[in-house]
């Protein structure tokens, strides 16, 4: 791997990082003065869509774009920053505001500036409670030294910034579940149209955007595109529909590595990569039998498949749903796939919020088939149904109104589909004399979560 300057992690290691004075040191909102002496809030606008960012907190778009699609003339604008970080084994977000909040919080004026928000709230997780002591902390300082409130730097621009605890439910990390819930309501997704960008918070037009991403801001304002734009992989020009995947990436690894951890690294790197150079490889001297790319929601990648690029296209070469949070989970050789499919559909079934009968229901009858693989009473017709209800919810074939289903389905097709073998293997060990039944099967007496 080339050489690479660690940007969004690089002041979390030095005594005091969380503080305004450790910040400032360090170049901290020089960026934001610059930018408010010298630029419009258009040219801002411009500038990140020029750099190519995009959102890091699971679908990747880009940034610049989403900004321009606000209404216009409509007033009051309202930032929402997304720092639910809900997808199991993701917590980059809460490395970033615990060690370096004021890097967030640089990225979110200046962010609020570009949009002409004049409001910010940032949605945090309950289970966060240093995140919230270390981010109210960072914004007391800067009302006090006049980087928030009235008039900002001495120019025609006020902004406040306001922390919301959330009760973390997985479907509040969907932008309009999230905008729900931070109004007081139950966090059901709306229906799209109207986006969030016309009608979003309060009905006023509103910007949703991740941690990272405005962290993010904070460089490009102060690098520039082209050092963003030389990090990371250049969008394919035989392929309209690749924006390219630059910049920096915060990369979660977790378990079975010897050194599981938050690394930084430009996008594109392999999951290999990541595995043997950041995290010190597979632990135990074991093999490694699969990773989870981006978090639960996108899938599988199989052993052989593990030198597929981290970056935005990536994972969906090789069947995944994609990068996601760049969340990299390892099994080694000994780990069951049913088990960690019946776990991947636990959650699911858990957090559908139950608005949509396709993922409520292919959610609930999804775990209720493994509980009964599981307890030996499972028929191979079980992994084709299993299939039919992850290819038939969700988003992308159209039946329901937010991701949660596409993420609940992913790890369904993944599993079965590049692990088929073993699942086979298990239900004719576990049921000998009934695997090869196609009669309704009986319900346990004694069914997981449901």
């Amino acid at each position: 791997m080339p050489a690479f300057e660690p940007v969004l992690l690089a002041n979390i290691h030095k005594p005091d990082s969380h503080t305004l004075r450790v910040y400032e040191s360090a170049g901290g909102y020089r960026a934001l003065k610059k930018t408010l002496a010298e630029m419009s809030p258009d040219d801002v606008v411009n500038l990140v869509k020029a750099s190519g960012l995009r959102g890091r907190g699971g679908a990747g778009f880009p940034t610049g774009m989403k900004w321009s699609f606000l209404a216009k003339g409509v007033m009051p604008v309202y930032m929402c920053v997304n720092a639910d970080e809900s997808e199991p084994g993701t917590f980059n977000n809460r490395i970033l505001m615990e060690l370096d909040p004021h890097q967030v919080l640089e990225g979110t004026i200046l962010s609020c500036y570009a949009t002409r928000a004049t409001t910010a709230y940032i949605y945090l997780r309950y289970e966060y409670p240093l995140s919230h002591k270390r981010l109210q902390a960072a914004i007391d300082e800067c009302y006090a030294a006049g980087y928030l409130g009235k008039n900002i730097l001495g120019k025609d621009f006020s902004l406040d910034i306001y922390l919301h605890r959330g009760a973390a439910a997985y479907i509040c990390g969907e932008e309009t579940g999230l905008i729900e819930s931070l109004e007081g309501k139950r966090a059901w997704p709306r229906i799209k149209p109207p986006f969030p960008a016309v009608e979003g918070l309060f009905r006023k037009p509103t910007v949703v955007n991740n941690i990272e991403t405005l962290a993010c801001v904070t460089h490009i304002a102060g690098r520039g595109v082209e050092w963003f734009k030389s990090i990371g992989v250049p969008a394919d020009p035989n392929n309209p529909r690749d924006a390219g995947s630059y910049g920096p990436k915060l990369y979660c690894l977790s378990g079975h590595v010897n050194k599981p951890g938050c690394y930084e690294a430009p996008l594109g790197i392999t999951c290999r990569q990541l595995i043997d150079e950041f995290g010190g490889g597979v632990w135990k001297g074991r093999k490694a039998k699969a990773a989870i790319p981006g978090g639960i929601s996108m899938g599988l990648l199989s052993e052989k498949e593990l030198d597929t690029p981290l970056d935005f296209a990536g994972p969906g070469k090789v069947g995944c749903l994609g990068l996601g949070t760049a969340a990299v989970v390892v099994m080694d050789e000994t780990t069951s796939m049913v088990d960690f499919l019946h776990n991947s559909c636990r959650f699911f079934a858990h957090e559908s919020c139950g608005q949509c009968t396709p993922c409520r229901e292919g959610t609930s009858w999804a775990v209720r088939m493994l509980d009964r693989i599981q307890a030996g009473k499972g028929r191979l017709k079980d992994l084709d149904l299993l299939l039919e209800i992850a290819d038939t919810i969700g988003i992308i074939p159209g039946t329901t109104i937010c991701g949660l289903a596409d993420g609940a389905a992913w790890p369904i097709k993944n599993a079965i589909r590049k692990f088929r073998e073993e699942f086979e293997d298990y239900i004719r060990r576990t049921n000998p004399s009934g695997y090869m039944s196609t009669e309704p099967a009986e319900a346990l007496e004694v069914v997981g979560i449901h």
